[in-house]
C-alpha cells in the first residue's frame, strides 16, 4: 500500500512535470515586475481568453493555472481540449511566464494561489466578489484582486463554443466574409 506522503509527492512530480516554464523568469538582470495570476478551464481557449491574458499582463507578469482534466469533467461532463494542449496554447500568449495545474479537487484554484502567492488574482467579466470562491485566500495573503479584466462583460463561453459544435445540424452556420487580419 502507498503511503499517503509517497502519494502526493508522485502528485507534485506529476505537477511539475505538467508545468510550463519560460527562461526570462530567471533572467536575473530583468528588473522584478509584479505576478498576475488568471485561472480558468480553457477549454476551449478562445479570444476571451487571450484578452483576459493580455489585459492582466499590463499588471505584471502572467501566471496561467488551467484547471484539471478532471475539473473540467466535473463541471461540463467532458474534456474537449486536455491540459497539454491547453497548456501549450495559453504558453504561447504575450506575457505568460508560467502555465501550470492546480489541485482544483475542492472547486477552486485556492492551492496554487496559496503556492504561487501572486500580486494580482484577475478576473474576467463574469467574475464577482460573490460568485468568486477565492477571494478570502487572497484577501488572507494581500493578494490584490482585480475585476473585469479583459472588458466588463464575457465575450464567450468555452461551453457554449462547444454547444453551437453540439447545434450544429440543427441550424445552417451563420456565414459571411471575415474582415482582413491586421497583421
Amino acid at each position: 500500500m502507498v503511503s499517503s506522503r509517497a502519494q502526493k509527492q508522485e502528485k507534485e512530480r506529476e505537477r511539475i512535470k505538467t508545468m510550463t516554464v519560460h527562461s526570462k523568469m530567471f533572467d536575473d538582470k530583468k528588473q522584478k515586475r509584479p505576478t498576475v495570476m488568471v485561472s480558468g478551464g480553457f477549454d476551449p481557449v478562445h479570444a476571451g481568453h487571450i484578452r483576459l491574458i493580455r489585459a492582466a499582463a499590463e499588471y505584471g507578469d502572467v501566471i496561467v493555472i488551467a484547471n484539471s482534466d478532471e475539473w473540467l469533467f466535473r463541471k461540463k461532463g467532458f474534456v474537449f481540449m486536455d491540459f497539454q494542449a491547453r497548456s501549450e496554447i495559453l504558453n504561447a500568449i504575450k506575457g505568460v511566464i508560467v502555465v501550470d495545474s492546480v489541485d482544483d479537487g475542492d472547486g477552486t484554484v485556492c492551492e496554487a494561489i496559496t503556492r504561487h502567492k501572486p500580486d494580482y488574482f484577475a478576473n474576467g467579466g463574469d467574475r464577482g466578489s460573490t460568485n468568486t470562491p477565492e477571494v478570502t485566500v487572497c484577501e488572507e495573503n494581500g493578494i490584490k484582486l482585480l475585476w473585469g479584466v479583459g472588458g466588463d462583460k464575457k465575450l464567450a463561453s468555452s461551453s457554449d463554443l462547444v454547444e453551437n459544435v453540439r447545434n450544429f445540424d440543427e441550424k445552417p452556420p451563420h456565414r459571411y466574409k471575415s474582415p482582413v487580419s491586421e497583421k
